[in-house]
C-alpha cells in the first residue's frame, strides 16, 4: 500500500464527506439532496459526519487494501483519520466547563 494514496485517501473522505454533511453545493444542490432524504435513514446518515465518513471510506478502503483483512483495517482507518481531522479543523465556541465543588 501507498503511503500516499493513504493519505490522499483520507483527505479526500473527509471532503466529500464534509461537503456531503455540511454544506449546501453550488445551486443548493447538496441542500436540496439531504432536504429530499428527509428523516429517513439516509436523512439521518446525512446528518452524522461520523456516520456519512464510514460509508465514504468504503470504496476507499476496498481500493487500497491487498487483502479481505487490510481492506477492512485499511476502511475503518480512513474514516478514524477523516474523523479526527473534522475535530481537528471544527472550532467549538464554547467555553470549558468548571468544575465546581460544593463544600
Amino acid at each position: 500500500m501507498n503511503i500516499l494514496y493513504l493519505i490522499l485517501s483520507v483527505l479526500a473522505v473527509w471532503r466529500i464527506t464534509h461537503m456531503l454533511g455540511k454544506e449546501d453545493g453550488p445551486f443548493d444542490i447538496i441542500f436540496l439532496m439531504r432536504k429530499r432524504a428527509g428523516a429517513g435513514f439516509f436523512g439521518s446518515l446525512l446528518d452524522c459526519f461520523y456516520c456519512l465518513s464510514i460509508w465514504i471510506a468504503l470504496p476507499f478502503g476496498i481500493w487500497l487494501g491487498t487483502n479481505w483483512y487490510e481492506k477492512i483495517l485499511v476502511w475503518l482507518a480512513v474514516s478514524g483519520a477523516a474523523c479526527l481531522l473534522e475535530q481537528a479543523t471544527t472550532k467549538n465556541d464554547q467555553p470549558p466547563k468548571t468544575d465546581y465543588y460544593e463544600d
